[in-house]
C-alpha cells in the first residue's frame, strides 16, 4: 500500500496580486462555448442560460441532432462539429460534459487557448492527467471548475464546517453508497476506452470526493477493491465497464472508509445513496429520501437526538456550474482548491489498477 497524500494548495499557484479583479480578456459577461450536450450537457446550457449573466456564444457535440436541437433554442450561438473548431471562437471559458475519457484533453487544449473550465466529473481517468490540467489552469491562471455537484446540497456546506470544526470528534469510519437501479443509456458509457471507466467513475467518484472534501482532503490509502461485470470479477483489460465496485479504504489517522456502488442494483427503490461518518462525539448521514435521485436529508446526531441540516425541496443540482459562473464573472482567477480533486482521481485511479488489466486510457 502507498499512501496518496493530499494535493498541497500551494501559495505558489496564486496569483500576486490576490485581490478580487477581471482577469484580463474575461467580460463582464461572459462568452462561453459549451463542449457536449447530451442530456447532462444540455441541462448545463439551459441552467446557465437562464441566469442571464452569460452569453452562449459557441456549441459543438458530435451528435448532429443534439446540436441542431440546441441551435434551434440558442441560435445566436455558433453551431460546431468539435472541440478544435469550438476553441477557434473569442470564449471566456468553455462548458465541457463528453465522454468521461475525453475530459481531461479537451479541458487542457482550452485553458491552454487562455479560456476558463467548468468540466462535468471527472476531470480526468488519472491522477497525472488531472494534474496536468490543474497546473494548466494555475499557469494561466485560469478558473477550473469539476461538476462535484453534491457538494452543494443544502446542508452540506453547514456539515462541513462543523466537521471541521470537530464536533464529530475522531472520525473512525465512513459508509459510502450510491447503488443505482438503472446505469446510463449512452452506448459509449459501456466502452471503457471512451468512458474510462463504469459505475466506479460514475458514481464512486462522487462519494469519494464527498468523504475528502468534508474532512478536508485528509491522506488517505487504498486498502483494497473488487470490481465486478454481470457478475464475474472485472479486470481493465475488459473492453467494457464494470457495474458492481466494493472498496475499502484508510486515512492517515486510522479511520476506514468503505464503498460500495453499482448500476443496475435490486434495491427495492431507484437509488440507494448515502454518506454516513461515525465519530467519537457524533455522528452525519446524508441520505436520499424514497429512492430520489434529486431529495435528500443531510443530518447530524448525538446518541439518539437528530439534527437536520437539509431536506426537500432544493433546487441543487445545477448550483456548483452557477458559482462558478458567478465567480468568471466577478474574478475569473484560478482557485487553488482545484488541487484537491487531483487526490480523488489517485484513489479511484488505484482501485482500477488493484483488479488488474491493461493501463487507464488516455
Amino acid at each position: 500500500m502507498s499512501d496518496v497524500v493530499r494535493a498541497p494548495l500551494d501559495q505558489a499557484h496564486r496569483p500576486a496580486n490576490d485581490a478580487a479583479c477581471v482577469v484580463p480578456g474575461v467580460r463582464k459577461v461572459p462568452r462561453l462555448g459549451f463542449l457536449g450536450l447530451g442530456w447532462i450537457g444540455r441541462a448545463r446550457l439551459d441552467a446557465l442560460a437562464a441566469t442571464g449573466g452569460v452569453e452562449v456564444a459557441a456549441l459543438a457535440d458530435s451528435n448532429a441532432a443534439s446540436l441542431e436541437a440546441a441551435a434551434r433554442d440558442y441560435p445566436g450561438a455558433a453551431a460546431l462539429d468539435g472541440c478544435e473548431r469550438l476553441l477557434e471562437c473569442a470564449l471566456d471559458a468553455v462548458v465541457i460534459a463528453t465522454p468521461s475519457g475525453q475530459h481531461a484533453g479537451q479541458a487542457l487544449a482550452a485553458l491552454q487557448r487562455g479560456c476558463a473550465v467548468f468540466c462535468q466529473k471527472p476531470l480526468a481517468v488519472t491522477a497525472a492527467d488531472a494534474a496536468r490540467v490543474v497546473q494548466a489552469a494555475a499557469t494561466a491562471d485560469r478558473l477550473l471548475g469539476v461538476d462535484y455537484c453534491y457538494r452543494e446540497v443544502q446542508g452540506m456546506p453547514v456539515l462541513r464546517r462543523r466537521v471541521l470544526d470537530g464536533e464529530l470528534g475522531h472520525i473512525v469510519a465512513v459508509d459510502l453508497v450510491f447503488h443505482n437501479a438503472y446505469a446510463p443509456d449512452q452506448s459509449w458509457c459501456r466502452e471503457r476506452r471512451l468512458a474510462g471507466g463504469g459505475c466506479l467513475l460514475d458514481l464512486g467518484v462522487h462519494l469519494v470526493d464527498l468523504a475528502l472534501w468534508l474532512q478536508d482532503f485528509p491522506r488517505v490509502e487504498l486498502v483494497d477493491a473488487t470490481l465486478y461485470r454481470n457478475g464475474a470479477p472485472y479486470r481493465c483489460d475488459d473492453p467494457g465497464t464494470e457495474d458492481f465496485a466494493v472498496a475499502v479504504l484508510r486515512q492517515a489517522n486510522g479511520a476506514t472508509l468503505r464503498l460500495a456502488c453499482s448500476w443496475h442494483a435490486h434495491t427495492g427503490r431507484d437509488a440507494l445513496i448515502e454518506l454516513v461518518l461515525h465519530g467519537t462525539r457524533g455522528g452525519a448521514a446524508w441520505r436520499n429520501v424514497n429512492g430520489s435521485f434529486y431529495d435528500f436529508e443531510i443530518e447530524i446526531c448525538h446518541g439518539t437526538s437528530r439534527e437536520l441540516l437539509g431536506a426537500p425541496p432544493d433546487d441543487w443540482s445545477a448550483r456548483a456550474l452557477t458559482r462558478w459562473a458567478a465567480r468568471l464573472a466577478a474574478d475569473g482567477r484560478f482557485d487553488p482548491s482545484a488541487w484537491g480533486v487531483v487526490q480523488g482521481t489517485a484513489l479511484i485511479e488505484a482501485m482500477y489498477a488493484r483488479v488488474g488489466g491493461a493501463e487507464p486510457p488516455s
